[in-house]
């Protein structure tokens, strides 16, 4: 079972990803802001971490570059309300997976986890 990790400053968009998520098949845990999600990363590693961008404290991008610090094959799925160019940049620049604006369609949000999932589970070369 694949674990996937939502962080976001609005319960009811965690909630709603997880319950869809967890039909799914994927363990999944939510968390309301950057930092407590920080410190769950240190002790255990996701396949997938959506994060919604703008939020106090650690923000999505700090969530994306610590993430690909700590586990670089884990994709980084950020959504955001305040959608623009310069962020959508920094973020691909990050190695961000996808990127979608809020509100997200949970069926996007499904696809894309799925296509994390699957990227993650293919062979290296080496």
């Amino acid at each position: 079972m694949h674990s996937i990790m939502i962080i976001d400053d609005e319960r009811i968009v965690g909630d709603m990803a997880k319950l869809s998520l967890s039909q799914d098949g994927y363990d999944v845990e939510t968390f309301l802001d950057g930092e407590s999600a920080l410190r769950r990363l240190k002790e255990k590693s996701f396949a997938v971490v959506v994060t919604d961008l703008k939020m106090k404290g650690v923000d999505g991008l700090e969530v994306l570059r610590n993430v690909k610090q700590l586990y670089p094959a884990t994709a980084v799925i950020m959504i955001t309300a305040f959608a623009n160019l310069d962020v959508a940049i920094e973020a691909l620049r990050d190695d961000v997976f996808d990127f979608f604006p809020k509100p997200v369609k949970i069926k996007d949000l499904k696809a894309s986890v799925k296509r994390a999932v699957e990227k993650g589970n293919m062979p290296q070369a080496g």
